[in-house]
């Protein structure tokens, strides 16, 4: 028991989470360098043992833990997200699994779950979902209405981008990457000068108005999110002083006693 406590203490020590955050860069350097094929030839075997001291880390860490907490560990969804990245990265990496080796790159996502604020901006963002779910529908529905206008009016101008309902799907949706539109929209308005104000409403719909959107939802979740988080705070800070309190009592009890 006291051993457990102890190790519990060194995992969440805070030079041990900076250990772990250096051993990870350390991870996302070496699979840079492992892409140029002249340090490999170089530092091939050099690379490929710092790979596997890396994950020996990792699996040590994690050993740790899951000693530390015991079933704990499987409560904490980022502790789960660390299990699977570390097990996907035990997997074979060779014969027809050579494939897999590409997944070590995953490691370096660990970064997140070690990182607090990263974890901040991660949850705040998939509590974001829902919200961008509906915006997502509601964005899908213009890309529909609008193709189907786009095909009936320039299908006979530029059959290319609109001659049918799924090519003006693929095209609207380029322009609302902003990619090439202004080529697509001269093409138009050299046969159709006023084809413009269907293109700039469009974008201005599409592009401006459902980006502020994202942006609004992200950040109203993010500001949530630190609301919790306040809450937490103080609700851990009222039970500490409670137990303060508790204690206090009873020391003057026993002092009352002894007297």
């Amino acid at each position: 028991m006291v051993l457990r406590h102890r190790v519990r203490a060194v995992v969440e020590a805070r030079w041990f989470q900076s250990a772990v955050i250096a051993v990870i860069l350390v991870n996302a350097f070496v699979l840079g360098v492992e892409t140029s094929p002249r340090w490999v030839d170089r530092y091939g075997e050099t690379l490929h043992l710092v790979d596997m001291c890396v994950l020996a880390v990792f699996v040590v860490e994690l050993a740790l833990r899951l000693y530390a907490h015991r079933g704990n560990f499987f409560r904490d969804p980022w502790s789960c997200f660390d299990l699977a990245i570390v097990l996907i990265a035990l997997l074979p990496a060779s014969g027809p699994f050579a494939v897999l080796r590409v997944l070590r790159v995953l490691r370096v996502l660990r970064l997140i779950s070690v990182v607090p604020t990263l974890r901040h901006v991660v949850a705040g963002l998939l509590k974001a979902l829902p919200g961008m779910a509906s915006i997502a529908l509601l964005v899908a529905l213009l890309l529909y209405v609008a193709a189907v206008m786009a095909t009936k009016l320039f299908r006979a101008i530029a059959p290319d981008h609109f001659g049918d309902l799924w090519v003006s799907l693929f095209t609207l949706f380029q322009i609302m990457t902003g990619d090439g539109w202004s080529g697509i929209a001269k093409a138009v308005m050299e046969e159709q000068p006023a084809a413009w104000i269907f293109f700039v409403g469009y974008i201005l719909v599409s592009t401006f108005i459902a980006l502020n959107l994202f942006i609004a939802v992200a950040v109203e979740a993010l500001e949530h999110e630190d609301d919790e988080e306040k809450e937490r705070r103080q609700v851990g800070q009222e039970e500490i002083l409670a137990e303060l309190r508790e204690l206090r009592a009873e020391v003057a009890l026993l002092r009352s006693r002894g007297d």
